[in-house]
């Protein structure tokens, strides 16, 4: 589908035809969440769709300090499209921030830092477009309970999906029996796939808001789904997977069930990933092809993973940004650590994915996962790669072998790189590399940003005793 306005004068009437009383204005955070606005439709002037309007910055963590809280909404009024969960008809449009006080787009806001970072590519002379195709995996529970305090941790998810439901009893229902398994989730057809019309109303539902939906599946864990859209331009596959968490989300929500994109919920099972292809192009040309090459991948694509590869610390602190990321990022769960390349290996960090010709040679790093901001892991992503053209950076590999199977002995012996094991490991690794973020990040972004994430997610984790702490040293 595509967008449904191009300009202001174009969004009036499409409100109008659509007889809109909200605008709704929404804008992302540096931990990738949406925020929002919503204003009266009858209040909505022109001179505030290209003006910008007001708000306080200084109530969003780690953004504007108290006294200097006003911010501005920019919004890109292209973006809109009508909100499917509202009682009443409310239009949605995606805005960038910006700094009043530096009169220009923030630096701390997400989507300007993408921004920046697709001009910064162009002025660099390497492309002038850029495709980014994202593959959100996510869960779906029945119920989830979560508890905290000194003396207490945990949580618990269920659905009748789970292996541990075997034999609970479910009153006249009766216990039908039919369950994927550990792993064994991939592809199965009813009554095994229990979440067929729940993909489906998702899938129709993302149609409806603007996304090109191209299939829907049941993935490997227990409970776990995948919905493929089609790729976009760096800003606007960012925008999409924001639209594509909120519908996931909702539609659960309104069917009295519950969806995540936590990495890891479930012990034993898969986690869930967002694989990221990536290509570049300049003068209508792939860049990241070169005919009869390994996978028809050319120097400058085996550069621009080299400079990924390189800064993985650095990187992984964005694209992984979350304890829980780590716990996902453990061999033979299709969650590659491994910093290696091969042509349609998915136990590799970069797998070349299978196809044909210049259009669909592209690169897919398997390590992102969805508490990543996809405006920032997509730019970071980039920010690496134009840093390994630049130095003519080598990636090891290819390696064509089941890297699953190799031990940390083997894989030590045959010198290959891997992902950080931790948050923190990632996040140490930011400390001592970031020039290659400096043409997009302010080092105050870049220190604000880590300094979150250490407040955040790494102390309070690393400060709580879990469950298995207790089961496995209690009695010692």
């Amino acid at each position: 589908m595509g967008k449904f306005v191009n300009n202001v004068e174009e969004f009036y009437t499409f409100c109008e035809e659509n007889e809109v009383a909200y605008v709704d204005f929404r804008f992302t955070d540096i931990k990738g969440t949406w925020h929002h606005i919503s204003y009266r439709m009858d209040a909505v002037e022109a001179s505030m769709l290209e003006g910008g309007l007001p708000f306080d910055g200084s109530s969003i963590q780690n953004w504007q300090p108290i006294e200097k809280s006003d911010m501005l909404l920019k919004p890109d009024v292209p973006t809109a499209f009508l909100d499917p969960f509202t009682a009443d008809s409310t239009i949605i449009v995606i805005c960038d921030v910006y700094d009043i006080y530096k009169n220009g787009l923030y630096e701390r806001c997400p989507r300007s830092i993408a921004k920046k970072t697709l001009k910064y590519m162009e002025e660099s002379g390497v492309g002038d477009d850029a495709f980014f195709g994202p593959e959100n995996e996510f869960f779906v529970f029945d119920d989830v309970k979560i508890w905290t305090g000194v003396n207490q941790t945990g949580y618990r998810v269920d659905s009748e999906e789970g292996n541990w439901n075997t034999s609970t009893s479910y009153g006249e229902i009766g216990n039908m029996g039919h369950r994927p398994g550990l792993k064994g989730g991939y592809f199965p057809v009813m009554p095994i796939d229990t979440m067929v019309d729940l993909r489906a109303e998702m899938m129709q539902v993302m149609d409806d808001i603007g996304l090109t939906v191209m299939l829907g599946h049941h993935e490997v864990a227990m409970a776990q789904g995948e919905i493929g859209i089609k790729y976009g331009g760096l800003i606007e596959a960012a925008d999409n997977v924001q639209k594509y968490k909120y519908v996931v989300k909702m539609v659960a929500h309104l069917n009295g069930k519950t969806a995540t994109f936590m990495p890891k919920p479930l012990y034993g099972d898969n986690g869930n990933g967002m694989h990221v292809h990536q290509s570049i192009w300049k003068d209508g040309k792939n860049i990241f092809y070169k005919e009869d090459a390994y996978a028809n991948l050319s120097d400058t694509a085996l550069h621009y993973l080299g400079g990924i590869f390189k800064h993985s610390g650095a990187v992984a602190s964005f694209t992984n940004p979350s304890t829980n990321s780590y716990k996902r990022l453990v061999p033979g769960f299709e969650a590659p650590s491994i910093l290696t390349y091969s042509s349609q290996n998915r136990s590799a960090a970069c797998r070349i994915p299978y196809g044909a010709g210049e259009m669909a040679t592209r690169i897919e790093t398997r390590f992102p996962d969805s508490t990543a901001c996809p405006y920032l892991c997509f730019s970071v992503l980039m920010l690496a790669g134009l840093d390994g053209i630049k130095n003519a950076d080598v990636p090891v590999g290819p390696m064509d072998i089941d890297l699953f199977e190799l031990t940390l002995d083997e894989i030590k012996e045959k010198n290959i790189p891997q992902m950080p094991r931790t948050l923190r490991e990632a996040l140490e690794g930011l400390r001592g590399d970031f020039d290659f973020l400096r043409p997009v990040m302010t080092d105050e972004f870049i220190n604000t940003y880590r300094q979150y994430m250490f407040t955040s997610q790494v102390h309070p984790d690393e400060a709580r005793p879990t469950g298995f702490e207790f089961s496995s040293t209690y009695s010692c």
